[in-house]
């Protein structure tokens, strides 16, 4: 580190020892713009071997990769009434563009269920098209009071897989899959232990039927949610004509659900692994790797 001053210790400050070892293994900066952060190459290097790595094991399991709309039309986000309730206080909102104020606002996304549905509702109209499959990588923005480098900043890089079924029992299928391609990739490649196992009906996903999520524990004896993987059931579908016909000639809603993980595991790395004398990260995420040769 370029910073001869040693850190502060774990077990006197926790929190401050995080903030040091991230700055000072030079991982992220703060902004300009409050609440956001900068990657800076190192930090940045240790998400490309993250994404590497996940974005393999979701093509492994039959999933491709697409993108949407960074702006989604405010009206999206109220026809799903928990979902607008859940992320209203988090929304930022564009009113204005090309120096005129816009005939609908427009909400930077803080989640892409809405957009996402509306277009599988295009895409989507016999069981033959189904189980559909998307994942994007992609940014979102959150109006966070209170934010922490890399583990809850106002922008903040993930993916979001999203994916349409015929029946109930296939969506809580893919639900559990990809829940265990997360602890799989936490404990195979971050060396990050983690429990997995449903969320209470007051922390579930706003518009979620089910929440599952992995969580690990820190060396401050507390728990970070390290991802989560959502049975969304047919709200998403009802609120967005989601139909396909059946097999047997009948009309059907699908079946949602959504999963991400964002670099919020980048800061669940730094937890786990640093030590009193900085950052130490698993070998198969490091963007920088030593050999020494004894002579």
């Amino acid at each position: 580190m370029a910073d001869d001053k040693k850190l502060t210790r774990r077990e006197d400050d926790f929190s401050a020892w995080y903030n040091e070892t991230v700055l000072r293994a030079e991982l992220a900066d703060y902004s300009p713009v409050r609440g956001c952060m900068v990657i800076r190459p190192r930090g940045y290097g240790i998400w490309e071997r993250m994404q590497r790595q996940l974005d393999q094991m979701f093509k492994d399991t039959g999933h491709e990769n697409a993108y949407f709309p960074l702006l989604i039309p405010e009206s999206f986000m109220r026809k799903e009434a928990e979902h607008v309730e859940g992320f209203a206080p988090e929304t930022a909102v564009v009113t204005h563009g090309g120096g005129k104020k816009l005939d609908e606002p427009l909400v930077i996304r803080p989640t892409s269920e809405t957009i996402i549905y509306a277009m599988f509702a295009k895409w989507v109209q016999s069981y033959r098209d189904l189980p559909l499959l998307i994942n994007q990588w992609a940014n979102v923005v959150r109006w966070e009071m209170r934010t922490r480098l890399f583990l809850r900043t106002l922008e903040f890089l993930w993916q979001e897989g999203h994916t349409a079924h015929a029946t109930e029992a296939e969506a809580e299928t893919e639900t559990r899959k990809m829940l265990n391609v997360y602890r799989d990739f936490m404990e195979g490649y971050m060396a990050m232990p983690v429990i997995t196992g449903r969320k209470t009906d007051s922390e579930r996903f706003a518009g979620a039927l089910r929440t599952y999520s992995c969580e690990a524990m820190m060396q401050d004896n507390k728990a970070l949610q390290a991802g989560t993987s959502h049975n969304l059931g047919q709200n998403f579908s009802k609120a967005f004509e989601l139909k396909f016909q059946t097999e047997q000639g009948g009309t059907e809603f699908a079946w949602n659900t959504s999963w991400g993980v964002s670099t919020r595991l980048i800061g669940g790395l730094v937890m786990t692994h640093g030590d009193d004398f900085g950052l130490r990260v698993p070998p198969l995420l490091a963007p920088i790797e030593l050999v020494i040769v004894p002579i």
